[in-house]
């Protein structure tokens, strides 16, 4: 019997965090077994292409890729993993995927991408809520008259977390060579350098820099700031612009005794990050954002049972205990207009982390780490058991079994076996 044709539209083979969501999506839709799993490739903005091929074990997936874009027939099942405006109901039952939003207000377009769908599935309790409560007024073209709401209709929406792949984020002894780093004591960043302003920028990156500075400035013991991060890509252009932004912030810090801040550059496989994560020197984890639809680094980081200092808002939240991690406070405040875009609109708002509790939060996990590591621990373990890629597949599989319709399956048609008549024999009559 035939299975249903699922066709996934999504970044398959990027090097984007969306590539990885829609990796792990893919992989687990696969493994379910029901369905006859097909993958039409997307780009990504200005991330490149060639991970599947960069990464081996990922080439199971090419024998599913669509090699022409035009479908022989309306699939069954039809899914978009990508941002919501793209959403456009191809098949019989239609699913649109994404990490949302990172403010408190999704664009209009969004609303009615989801709208246009019969499943949406978020990364996060954060991505549904701010895509259900986005509500915008509806006016007429000609007259400039309210006609109308934009809003979410329905009740069509579910929460499928990003799962961490245990059998790669795990402790293990790293043989990463960290050996340009000449401290013991280093804060790990993994994210990309944005747009915006100094503390403007989404992950918040610059005020990171600049808050590490002035924190351990003039002390005789000092950690280092390991940042593993990019702006757009790989590139020598990339790395020089970046080397340009941490020689800008450290000349606003007015002492000649600052701690150092090392960049790591480059494109690593999951093994590497990994590696680097485990590493004898990588302390903990600091990430400054402003607003995470998830927030994947800090998941894959929190299987390594070390202490995590992020902020108290957004999709991160899901999975990060406030008893076993560190949680900053701070405000709401708009999106500045050096960060504001199509998707990241000045009218919205997300965090702003309060300065005075980084320092000292830097500090005090820096001089009394071991507290700090014992809770880690209990973060590690509820990291593994309930957000993992086989609980996800879980999740979803039991959520496919209970949304998606049963489709008319075409059937050979058999046909009885008739036996054969024998008619009686005329006889001949005589005249």
């Amino acid at each position: 019997m035939s299975k249903p044709t699922f066709v996934i539209s999504c970044p398959i083979d990027t090097y984007s965090g969306y590539g990885a969501r829609s990796r792990d999506i893919v992989k687990a839709i696969i493994e379910m077994d029901k369905y006859d799993v097909k993958i039409l490739g997307q780009r990504w903005g200005n991330t490149p292409f060639g991970f599947i091929q960069d990464n081996p074990e990922w080439e199971f997936l090419s024998k599913h890729i669509l090699t022409n874009p035009q479908l022989p027939k309306q699939p069954e099942i039809w899914m978009q993993i990508t941002i919501p405006n793209e959403f456009q109901p191809i098949g019989k039952y239609n699913i649109g995927c994404t990490a949302g939003i990172e403010t408190t207000i999704a664009p209009a377009d969004w609303i009615e991408g989801c709208n246009r769908m019969n499943l949406i599935l978020g990364s996060s309790e954060h991505t549904i809520n701010v895509l259900k409560n986005s509500k915008f007024e509806k006016r007429d073209q000609q007259t400039n008259q309210p006609v109308g709401f934009i809003e979410w209709k329905g009740d069509n929406s579910e929460v499928i977390f990003e799962g961490a792949d245990t059998n790669i984020y795990k402790p293990v002894k790293s043989t990463f060579d960290l050996s340009n780093v000449k401290e013991d004591f280093a804060y790990l960043f993994v994210g990309h350098w944005m747009q915006g302003n100094l503390g403007e920028d989404r992950k918040n990156v610059g005020l990171l820099v600049k808050a590490f500075y002035e924190t351990f400035k003039n002390k005789s013991k000092k950690p280092a700031l390991i940042l593993k991060t990019t702006q757009v890509g790989a590139s020598y252009m990339d790395r020089d612009e970046l080397i340009k932004k941490i020689q800008a912030i450290r000349g606003t810090v007015k002492s000649n005794n600052l701690p150092n801040v090392y960049l790591l550059h480059g494109e690593f496989s999951n093994e590497e990050m990994n590696q680097i994560y485990n590493h004898s020197k990588v302390k903990a984890m600091v990430n400054l954002t402003k607003g995470e639809g998830f927030g994947r680094p800090l998941l894959e980081f929190s299987l390594i049972n070390k202490p995590i200092i992020t902020t108290n808002w957004s999709g991160h939240i899901d999975f990060l205990n406030p008893e076993f991690v560190t949680l900053l406070p701070g405000t709401m405040t708009n999106v500045h207009e050096s960060t504001a875009n199509g998707m990241l609109m000045k009218e919205a708002e997300w965090f702003s982390v309060d300065t005075g509790h980084i320092g000292y939060y830097l500090r005090d996990v820096f001089e009394n780490y071991k507290g700090y590591a014992e809770n880690a621990k209990r973060q590690g373990f509820q990291s593994r058991s309930k957000f993992s890629f086989d609980a996800m597949k879980e999740k979803l599989d039991k959520l496919f079994t209970e949304k998606i319709p049963e489709f008319p399956k075409q059937v050979q048609l058999q046909l009885p076996q008739l036996k054969k008549i024998e008619l009686p024999k005329l006889k001949k009559v005589e005249q």
